[in-house]
């Protein structure tokens, strides 16, 4: 098993004391021979407070289909109202311009629009934690290849070592066999 400090200086050039937080974190890891990965998408839901839960169903719900066809609906259904009830009784709850209407809407807007902002700033910071989790698998998979290669590397030289001693010998065994060969003692 390696050490950190061995990792570090062998693998990364560098020393141990001059990695950032998350590069000794993969130096120990790798060390250890421990897994890096984890779920990060539920840790940061099990740590989520009602509020960011409540801005990321406005964000999803506010981003659908199903929003602007319900918008559109509710928007037709007040103008077709107002619109029938102007024909049929002379008056209406909302006149045209439909004041009421844009009332309600300046309202949404100025409601939803923060809370859409609030859970962008939150899918910002998922984003921020998984791209840094990825860094961190990755050097660590980078780290694990290079291990590997050094392993193949004193495999094959291993293995040269023991094809010339074994190639010494055949040709030991082979001047005894051959006329003129000197015996070996």
């Amino acid at each position: 098993m390696h050490e950190p400090r061995e990792i570090a200086s062998r693998l990364m050039g560098v020393s141990f004391e001059a990695l950032d937080e998350r590069a000794k974190k993969v130096a120990k890891h790798v060390a250890g021979r421990k897994h890096i990965v984890r779920n990060i998408s539920d840790e940061l839901e099990s740590g989520s407070t009602f509020g960011q839960r409540a801005a990321d169903a406005v964000a999803t719900f506010g981003g659908s289909w199903t929003f602007v066809g319900l918008f559109a609906a509710i928007m037709l259904l007040w103008v077709g109202l107002n619109a029938f009830l102007l024909m049929s009784r002379g008056k209406t709850f909302d006149p045209y311009p439909f004041i009421l209407l844009n009332l309600f809407l300046s309202m949404l807007a100025a409601i939803q629009a923060p809370v859409i902002l609030m859970s962008q700033n939150r899918q910002s910071e998922k984003d921020r934690i998984h791209a840094e989790h990825d860094y961190e698998v990755n050097l660590k998979a980078e780290l694990d290849i290079m291990l590997l290669h050094e392993k193949m590397d004193l495999l094959r030289e291993k293995q040269w070592e023991e094809l010339l001693d074994l190639q010494k010998e055949q040709l030991k065994l082979l001047a005894q066999m051959t006329p003129g060969g000197t015996p070996s003692p």
